[in-house]
């Protein structure tokens, strides 16, 4: 694949608040300072306790997650380092560039994680083996 991204070039993002008297608003825009434009939004939910989601990499889509409630972690694997982040407010996100092996992990109770991806799905851009992940970024 060649020059591969490290889990330390998944980086967490300050999406900023707004502040109102009746609450707050956070906003992502296509072509403003959020690092790619965004062609699918999912989120997770009842995740139950102990439970993880993703164990995957993408050959191309970045994604970006968001704790739109309560908390997780995101393990981040490049091959060779591992990194964990922890996200808990719902105006900073972590971007993750293809070729990151990334896990949600430590759910809380009623979190919601919401994704913000580059690409609409494609089966055939996911590793979802993690030894096939590891002879991928090695070609």
């Amino acid at each position: 694949m060649g020059n591969n991204p490290n889990v330390f070039e998944c980086s967490v993002v300050d999406l900023a608040k707004i502040n109102f008297n009746e609450g707050n608003l956070t906003v992502i825009e296509n072509n403003s300072k959020f690092p790619f434009a965004v062609k699918r939004v999912f989120y997770l939910y009842d995740i139950a306790g102990g439970e993880s989601r993703g164990a995957h990499a993408h050959k191309e889509c970045h994604q970006f997650l968001i704790a739109a409630s309560g908390s997780f972690e995101v393990s981040l694997d490049d091959g060779k380092f591992k990194r964990q982040v922890f996200l808990n407010r719902p105006d900073v996100g972590l971007h993750v560039p293809p070729g990151v092996w990334a896990s949600e992990v430590n759910f809380s109770s009623g979190a919601i994680c919401l994704v913000l991806a580059s690409h609409t799905y494609n089966e055939a851009d996911y590793l979802r083996n993690y030894d096939d992940f590891l002879n991928y970024i090695d070609e």
